[in-house]
């Protein structure tokens, strides 16, 4: 049986996301376990034109999560309903199944969209990250070091950050809940000076640590001139794009769709084709 927080859905919707294209590709094989990426691309997607690409990114193994949810991360309506409001808005998105290592199985994803990205119609000139909350440290981890594709731009939200000048809270949130740490050792100054990022903040966050950590990260940031967006939303608890129905949380979600347009969509003088 799926666990209630499995079925919350995003509290905002838009035209037409619901009827998003729906594709599963094998990324990897491990004996015969295949591990797949689900894709998903607006309805009405110009054939042959390369879209760019929003990869939901996961700090988490798969056998937890079905363990405690009842079905995969990838399957919970948040991440159907955010990558449906992705294509919706002019962009792919991509989800994907984890393993016991999610750090490698996320770089074994982009991997397979360097080499067959066009073929799913994505331009991988134009991919950004997203994620929540304890899968916040693994995106982080691409920023720092990209591998097969550069990241264009990420929105991270209510998420555990890096530990800055000898702080522990990632390090002991991902001892409680058992997400990758995939920053330990790194430092502010290890992230890109000219990738955009959007971080959103609930001023009522119950997990102890994260605000402590975004607080942290943030001010790091500013003195490193990053180019940052911060949206805190004082009275919001944690995971508030899918726990609380309010105008403050929609105006968020539409503000993260809105910078991955601007970092992603408008932000690009050609469209490329296959």
């Amino acid at each position: 049986m799926r666990h209630p927080m499995a079925e919350k859905r995003v509290v905002y919707e838009i035209p037409n996301m619901t009827s998003a294209t729906v594709r599963d590709v094998e990324y990897r094989r491990d004996g015969e376990t295949s591990f797949t990426m689900r894709v998903y691309s607006a309805a009405d997607a110009a054939p042959g034109v390369l879209q760019p690409a929003v990869v939901l990114v996961l700090g988490y193994s798969d056998l937890g999560a079905v363990a405690m949810l009842g079905c995969r991360l990838s399957e919970m309506e948040v991440y159907v309903s955010w990558s449906q409001l992705l294509a919706a808005s002019g962009m792919t998105a991509v989800t994907y199944v984890t393993g016991t290592d999610p750090a490698t199985d996320t770089r074994g994803v982009l991997a397979h969209l360097r080499e067959h990205g066009a073929g799913l119609g994505i331009d991988c000139e134009r991919v950004a990250v997203m994620t929540f909350s304890g899968n916040v440290p693994n995106a982080l981890s691409l920023l720092i070091d990209p591998g097969a594709i550069p990241i264009r731009s990420a929105a991270l939200l209510c998420g555990f950050m890096l530990d800055i000048d000898g702080s522990t809270g990632v390090a002991a949130g991902a001892a409680r809940w058992r997400f990758v740490n995939a920053t330990t050792g790194k430092t502010i100054d290890d992230l890109p000076g000219e990738t955009p990022l959007f971080i959103a903040r609930a001023g009522r966050d119950e997990n102890p640590g994260v605000n402590q950590t975004i607080d942290a990260f943030v001010g790091a940031a500013l003195q490193r001139n990053l180019p940052l967006t911060l949206v805190n939303h004082p009275t919001g608890p944690h995971a508030f794009d899918i726990l609380e129905d309010s105008h403050a949380s929609r105006t968020i979600i539409r503000q993260v769709l809105e910078f991955f347009r601007a970092t992603l969509v408008e932000d690009s003088t050609v469209a490329r084709s296959v």
